[in-house]
């Protein structure tokens, strides 16, 4: 498990908002390659985003219509020095809402600061929701899981395990059984609620898997649209362990163990790897059972319990 620094650079951001929030240049451009970035992994994202009187280093400032009048009513001095203590925190990004007009005042110090300086036509309050949304998402803290990663019977389900155990194999099955890929290999696990981790496939691996004898495959082309997915809350993790260390094992006790990622617990599920099991089967049984379990119904309980019930009434019959 390998622990991934969380970061955006402002060209990203643009890349990946700026059609969303129509963003446009300003000024400032030859500092696109500026970080945003979160000083404490659980920093909440409204700090990332300030007002004119309450600006962080390495932040997005939005700058509304209140602010913008502020700026308007203030004396040229006045406006300069606003504009210098507003740039001399070393901001990230600052965007103009509501495509206000840009006082000179604001381009000249971009360029000087080298900090971008955007502008958008969202309302200020639109466009801080959809930013804080943006940045959460991105600079979530996160991590990177090997296994292949799929979403069976609408959940997402990590298939993990030693090498030769068959996971490929397993996951092309799985795909022709109407399932879909969400990434092989190489899983980007994000914490993107304090409850919930978001399994993301790297843009590099995006459709393809690796199978023993096949090569690299590309699922969307072979299986269609409707076969991959990019991302996927990770539910349910199965272990794919060889069939030999099951054989002390008290099938009745078995319970479903739990590993912990980013400090959230995710049930996991060992199956035993043998010649002639269907594992394809008996992972999708797994996660229906596991879905079951969220519904409040186990088997295994209520098996115990039908047990206890039957010698209860025997031994009362017996007396």
């Amino acid at each position: 498990m390998d622990a991934l620094t969380p970061f955006i650079t402002v060209a990203d951001l643009i890349e990946r908002m700026g059609g969303r929030l129509g963003l446009k240049w300003v000024a400032g451009r030859s500092g696109s390659d500026r970080y945003l970035t979160s000083d404490t992994v659980q920093k909440p994202t409204l700090a990332l985003i300030g007002h004119l009187n309450f600006v962080h280093p390495n932040r997005v400032q939005v700058l509304g219509c209140a602010e913008m009048d502020y700026l308007r009513s203030l004396s040229p001095e006045g406006l300069k020095q606003a504009v210098e203590r507003l740039y001399a925190t070393e901001l990230a990004v600052v965007i103009v809402a509501n495509d206000e007009p840009v006082p000179e005042a604001l381009v000249e110090a971009a360029e000087r600061t080298r900090t971008p300086l955007l502008s958008s036509p969202e309302p200020s309050p639109g466009l801080i929701r959809l930013l804080g949304h943006f940045i959460t998402q991105a600079l979530a803290p996160s991590v990177t899981l090997h296994g292949v990663f799929l979403e069976v019977s609408g959940l997402g389900v990590l298939v993990t395990g030693d090498p030769a155990t068959g996971k490929s194999e397993l996951a092309l099955e799985l795909i022709t059984r109407g399932h879909r890929l969400v990434a092989d290999d190489v899983l980007e696990v994000y914490a993107v609620a304090p409850d919930t981790l978001e399994g993301r496939c790297p843009s590099l691996l995006q459709d393809f898997m690796e199978v023993r004898g096949l090569g690299v495959l590309n699922i969307r082309r072979l299986f269609g649209e409707t076969a991959v997915k990019v991302k996927k809350n990770l539910k349910l993790i199965i272990r794919l362990t060889p069939a030999e260390l099951w054989q002390d094992v008290d099938r009745l006790s078995m319970q479903a163990g739990r590993q912990a990622i980013l400090g959230i617990e995710i049930p996991e599920v060992h199956i035993p790897v043998a010649a002639g099991r269907n594992l394809a089967v008996l992972v999708e049984v797994a996660v229906r059972n596991h879905i079951l379990k969220l519904r409040g119904l186990d088997s295994t309980s209520e098996f115990v319990e039908r047990q206890r019930q039957a010698m209860e009434e025997g031994s009362s019959l017996g007396a």
